[in-house]
């Protein structure tokens, strides 16, 4: 009988098909760059739970990728004498294995044990993370782990970073003790019936549903989507929430075609994007659009942000998974036609939010609409900043107050069949204005692209000529992002003179 660990007892429980394919298949998983990097995230998280456990340096870490499985749980039950911090204890037993983030010594008038500590990098405890500590718990215990408690530390988003190193309340605590060792009798059926799908010779037999992004987005989906029969045009493209009604007519027919989808079951904006999506021709009112923005006057302008956040924050005054804006660009369209582009990225390693307020209320000027898309995302970090930076606040909020949002007008008044329901910048501008293109871009190609790269830059091994390059690529990128709006704004407002440069 295979012995399991406590990751592939979770992916039993979020799909058994999962739990097959890691075990069978696992030349078949693919994990995005977002599940790369939340991995990459929880290793950090990982490493300060270290040193604030164990401030002292008097603790031991188990290395299971040097060590071994064998060796990893006789040093285990070694230092489990010692009395001291253990970071990484390895447990085997009832058929299943787990390896303890924190461990604890603890003396209860003169009875000695061990509290044990899982470390999250999220801001909350999840309900998938309780039964985390069920399994570790129970491995724990009957391996003979004379184990007092367990609880479960996550981030406190609410802390702001004093600076220095000081790291010290970084983290907080949930008791799950009473809970998790509550649910051993549960923990030992999970592993038996995990055991029996993975010694299975076959694939169990699961469609695709919730399961494969919830609780994780599962590495097997583009394997398991690739099974099933693939849709000209799916119902997944339908805007919005949908309906109950539809929901349960989904399930009963098994219909996945957006064609099948009764129209008296679809919102109106669902309906107009099966009609255009299945009649191949654009919905575009361009009175309406050019109406909904006719009050606003030149100069404008129009305004994107990039930013980046960090799960332990390196910047004094910031907080844990704080959006903080690193670069901007602003395109100035002046009433003659003229066009000046204004930007700002900062890569020295300082905290650019200070200089990046001074640079931005120096672009956008006093008068003239600020177009942006998606406004709530650009107004939120202005508004953050303002509270960081007083001193800029009524500059900041004026700025605000001249914002334009061109993501409404979009949604309402122009849809491609090409856009797959989706209005992002990314699935607008190749249908409105096929000339432009983020496929054209050298690098840096999107929002996540553009934090890795701020990143690389910022790391004090990378080389001059490289932080060169990047530089070069994110101006492009984030400058793309602003003329894409000013091309969108031409287009809905019928306006011909823009993209003139100031020589």
């Amino acid at each position: 009988m295979r012995t399991l660990s406590k990751s592939k007892l979770l992916a039993y429980r979020q799909c058994p098909k999962r739990l097959w394919l890691e075990i069978h298949r696992p030349e078949l998983r693919e994990d995005s760059a977002a599940t790369q990097a939340t991995f990459a995230t929880g290793h950090e998280v990982g490493d300060k739970a270290r040193s604030l456990y164990d401030p002292d340096g008097k603790g031991a870490l188990i290395d299971l990728q040097l060590e071994g499985f064998d060796a990893a749980f006789a040093r285990t039950q070694s230092l489990l004498q010692s009395f001291h911090p253990i970071f990484e204890a390895g447990f085997k037993a009832a058929g299943a294995m787990a390896f303890a983030d924190v461990l604890l010594p603890v003396d209860d008038v003169g009875r000695k044990g061990w509290r044990m500590v899982e470390v999250k990098s999220s801001t909350s405890v999840k309900d998938y993370y309780r039964d985390d500590a069920a399994i570790q718990s129970f491995i724990a215990r009957a391996a003979g782990v004379p184990l007092t408690a367990i609880a479960l530390a996550h981030i406190d988003s609410s802390w702001t970073y004093p600076g220095n190193q000081d790291y010290r309340r970084l983290l907080v605590e949930e008791d799950l003790t009473d809970e998790a060792f509550a649910r051993g009798a549960e923990v030992r059926e999970w592993i038996q019936q995990a055991q029996q799908i993975a010694e299975s010779p076959t694939e169990p037999e699961v469609g695709t549903g919730s399961q494969c992004t919830s609780p994780y987005a599962c590495g097997f989906s583009a394997y398991c989507t690739r099974q099933e029969p693939v849709a000209e045009y799916p119902i997944a493209w339908l805007p919005g929430q949908i309906s109950s009604a539809l929901r349960e007519h989904i399930a009963l027919t098994e219909i996945i075609e957006m064609a099948d989808a009764p129209d008296d079951m679809l919102s109106d904006k669902q309906r107009r994007v099966k009609t255009v999506t299945l009649s191949g021709e654009v919905h575009f009112d361009q009175t309406a659009a050019s109406q909904a923005l006719a009050p606003n006057a030149l100069p404008a302008y129009f305004m994107d942000f990039e930013t980046i956040q960090f799960a332990v924050p390196i910047w004094k005054g910031t907080r844990p998974y704080q959006q903080i804006p690193f670069q901007f660009s602003v395109q100035q369209l002046n009433p003659d036609g003229r066009l000046k582009e204004h930007a700002f990225l900062e890569l020295s390693g300082e905290d650019p939010s200070e200089p990046f307020c001074r640079a931005l209320l120096a672009a956008c000027g006093v008068t003239g609409p600020i177009y942006v898309y998606n406004a709530g995302f650009e107004n939120s970090r202005m508004r953050d900043l303002a509270q960081r930076f007083p001193q800029y606040a009524e500059g900041l909020d004026a700025l605000i107050a001249r914002v334009v949002d061109l993501l409404p007008v979009a949604r309402t008044h122009y849809y491609h069949p090409s856009q797959q329901g989706s209005w992002s910048i990314k699935a607008v501008l190749p249908a409105a204005c096929p000339e432009l293109s983020y496929d054209n871009l050298d690098g840096v190609q999107d929002g996540g692209m553009a934090q890795d790269a701020f990143l690389q830059a910022l790391a004090p091994e990378t080389e001059p000529a490289r932080k060169a390059e990047l530089e070069r690529q994110l101006l492009a990128y984030c400058g793309l992002d602003t003329y894409a709006m000013l091309k969108l704004w031409s287009l809905f407002t019928n306006y011909t003179a823009a993209g003139q440069t100031d020589a």
